[in-house]
């Protein structure tokens, strides 16, 4: 039996490394068997183009390099990593996936949507079966995250950039309902811990329910 894909995505600070824990935990006390990773990363050619994008001293990097840069770490990520899971009747949970690009390359960087899908048609056909979205305001986000120490290239853009970002997400999440599930990520950790569990709880149930 194939497995499931389940994203986590939300803007910088949003808390998305915490809370895939909290989802992997809650699928292997269901003994499911789980596959943990990120994007841009999840192999080796995923982890050197991660640096790359992240890296301040290679600023500034043109829109649509940095679009492409993102599908050639996703297109290995999902030969060599979810692809093979999923038919292996494993399941992935992975911080970051598509919906990303569509947020940080389209809504933060102006790409085409159209183009964006056309790239993920061709090189990450897969979609998630379910992604949880954690909201929360960029400047609260950006306030977190610059406890975590120095920013990367993308955590230094202007606050209005993260603002299209979370836009762009929000509107993805409302034009398919069925596979998002959005989490206020504003809240102190133990209640978003909380809140992101009753939502995985609630999917699974219905899930198991429709076989």
């Amino acid at each position: 039996m194939r497995g499931r894909l389940i994203t986590l995505e939300g803007g910088e600070g949003a808390g998305k490394s915490t809370m895939l824990q909290v989802v992997r935990e809650r699928l292997a006390a269901r003994g499911i068997e789980v596959v943990v990773t990120r994007e841009p990363g999840g192999t080796r050619l995923g982890e050197a183009l991660r640096a790359l994008v992240l890296d301040p001293a290679l600023a500034p990097i043109c829109a649509e390099s940095e679009l492409l840069m993102m599908f050639a770490a996703r297109a290995q990520h999902v030969r060599e990593v979810i692809a093979p899971a999923l038919a292996a009747g494993r399941w992935v949970v992975s911080d970051r996936y598509t919906d990303a690009s569509h947020a940080y390359q389209g809504g933060g960087r102006g790409q085409p949507g159209a183009r964006i899908d056309a790239l993920a048609e061709w090189a990450a056909p897969l979609v998630p079966d379910l992604t949880l979205l954690l909201d929360i305001a960029p400047r609260d986000g950006l306030a977190r995250a610059g406890a975590r120490g120095a920013a990367d290239r993308i955590e230094s853009e202007q606050l209005d950039f993260f603002e299209r970002v979370r836009e762009a997400y929000r509107a993805r999440a409302a034009a398919a309902p069925e596979r998002f599930r959005v989490v206020d990520a504003s809240q102190p950790a133990v209640a978003v811990r909380t809140a992101l569990g009753v939502v995985l709880d609630e999917w699974l149930s219905a899930l198991e329910g429709s076989r």
